[in-house]
Order: structure tokens, then C-alpha cells, then sequence
């Protein structure tokens, strides 16, 4: 059964901060606040977490993964980023935009896209995981917590724990945080593709939609 913990969405308790990054340092599966929609999370390099993101969003080896990153330096790290994506980044973070760049060979391949080799990046404007990142040191494993068949991500942290309190570990409450899923950008090709057209306002990047 999952805990369940009670944050302030501006000034995030560091005790409790400490306590759910060691919940997913040991493997666990956490929801949480974004400056989105509520998401999953865990760490990058447990195989079993992402068999029970897929198992809950019922997505298969296509699903596109997203790592939610502290800032710039870490998605260098983790990704091939040129010097007219980094301006772009520089230009969109943090915000609420998911980007997809081809991964470098620091992360498994079992997160990445089977035949592209890519990887959804994003650098959240929440406190909650803003704060959650900075304890743990690196990115966050991540999918929007929008159950099979469903329109919206659930967005009440009450109804998660309801619907979810035996597949998650801890829920964190922070209160409601909208509906909205992220502007995903494909920045693979030789210009910015709109794969969704989410909170992330386009006229940002210079692009119409």
C-alpha cells in the first residue's frame, strides 16, 4: 500500500523531500506534482519500474519515456545536444516542454525508444519535483499519470491513492495540479517538430501551430 505525504507546493518539507527520494533510490514507484499533470517516477536504472509504468499505463516497448531532469548540464549529459537546441532549450526550460533528442549511451537501453534510440527529455517549473531532483542528484525516470482509456491525467492526489494505492509506493500530495500535458518537441531532425501541442506555449520557440 502506498504512503501517502502531505508537501507544501511552494516550500516543500525537506524531511519529507529526504524520505521519498530514499523510497526511490531502493526502487520505488512514486506520483507527484509537475508544473503539468501528476506524474510517475523512479530511478533510471531499475528495470522492474518500468515494467510497472508500462503495466499501469498499459504502453508497450514504443512508449516513449520521459527523464525529468534538475537542469541544462544534466540533459547534456544524456543527450546529443547541438548548439541551436541548446538555445532553444535555454530559451523553453524550465517550462512545461518535453523534448525528444537522441540519448547518449550513459542510459540503458531498455528506456529508449526500440528503433529510434531516443529519449523524451524535460526540466519541470514545480517546486515539488524541482526539489525532489536536487536531492537525488539525477534525473528522474517519468511518465504523465493518465490511466488506459482516459482523456486526462488524474490530477487529485485523493483519487490516485484510491485508484493506485497498491500499484505506486507514495503518493505525494502537494495539492491539485491541472490537467495539462507538456508541448512535446521532436528536435531530432533538421527543425523542431510539434508532436503534441500541450501547456507549453509555442510562441516561445517562434513556432506557429
Amino acid at each position: 500500500m502506498a504512503q501517502f505525504f502531505s508537501l507544501h507546493p511552494d516550500n516543500p518539507q525537506p524531511r519529507l523531500v529526504r524520505q521519498a527520494v530514499q523510497i526511490i533510490r531502493d526502487g520505488g514507484l512514486i506520483a507527484f506534482p509537475t508544473d503539468s499533470a501528476y506524474a510517475l517516477g523512479g530511478h533510471i536504472g531499475d528495470a522492474r519500474l518500468i515494467e510497472r509504468i508500462r503495466r499501469i499505463r498499459q504502453v508497450d516497448e514504443r512508449h516513449h519515456f520521459t527523464l525529468m531532469c534538475r537542469d541544462l548540464s544534466q540533459i547534456a549529459t544524456y543527450a546529443r545536444v547541438d548548439n541551436v537546441q541548446f538555445r532553444l532549450l535555454k530559451a523553453t526550460t524550465p517550462g512545461s516542454y518535453t523534448f525528444i533528442l537522441e540519448a547518449t549511451r550513459e542510459l540503458p537501453r531498455r528506456i529508449l525508444h526500440p528503433k529510434r534510440k531516443t529519449i523524451g527529455l524535460r526540466i519541470p517549473d514545480h517546486p515539488v519535483p524541482c526539489a525532489l531532483l536536487e536531492e537525488l542528484g539525477e534525473p528522474m525516470l517519468t511518465s504523465t499519470l493518465i490511466l488506459p482509456g482516459e482523456a486526462y491525467p488524474l490530477s487529485d492526489p485523493h483519487e490516485i491513492r484510491e485508484r493506485l494505492e497498491h500499484e505506486l509506493d507514495l503518493i505525494l500530495d502537494a495539492g491539485g495540479c491541472g490537467v495539462d500535458l507538456t508541448t512535446v518537441l521532436d528536435l531530432t531532425g533538421s527543425a523542431p517538430v510539434v508532436v503534441r501541442h500541450g501547456k507549453g506555449e509555442l510562441a516561445r520557440l517562434g513556432l506557429a501551430y
